[in-house]
């Protein structure tokens, strides 16, 4: 199966007719979905300003990173179950929506640098990882998600 044939399949699954037909449903799974990419945002730019050194600077940025995570990894699955019934109520809009594409990429970027490099920058001992190595992680990360944020922007005012 191509990816368009999944496209059309998941437009035709019950998710994607309900989440189509139910008036209200997208609306509620879009906020959801908006309000999971906010927490996630504002986990990120807690840890990243911190290792910047900008704001909470007499916490350790491993114990803010800890605490952080759970919001961040809670809000992550939410969004995650919220996008794919989004996508399926408009799959075959998506395969053809470059914005689309762009947000995809770069979710999976910012995803797999915040669960690897970034997770192990903000975990190492305090004093273990230089001024330097940690301002451009900080600074990649916020790229990265700034950019999965304004992807979805995108795909808002692409028709």
């Amino acid at each position: 199966m191509d990816l368009l044939s999944f496209a059309a399949w998941c437009e035709a699954s019950l998710l994607g007719r309900t989440v189509r037909e139910v008036g209200w449903a997208f609306a509620v799974i879009e906020s959801i979905h908006l309000l999971a990419l906010s927490v996630i945002g504002g986990a990120v730019l807690l840890v990243d300003l911190r290792l910047l050194g900008f704001g909470l600077t007499k916490q350790p940025v491993a114990e803010l990173s800890r605490e952080a995570q759970r919001w961040q990894d809670v809000s992550f699955v939410f969004m995650l179950v919220t996008g794919v019934a989004l996508f399926t109520s408009e799959a075959t809009k998506c395969y053809y929506s470059t914005p689309f594409w762009f947000k995809m990429i770069t979710l999976m970027m910012a995803t797999i640098f915040t669960y690897t490099i970034r997770r192990w920058v903000v975990r190492a001992p305090e004093g273990r990882v230089g001024r330097p190595v940690a301002s451009m992680v900080a600074l990649t990360s916020l790229a990265l998600w700034f950019c999965v944020g304004a992807g979805g922007r995108w795909i808002g005012f692409s028709g």
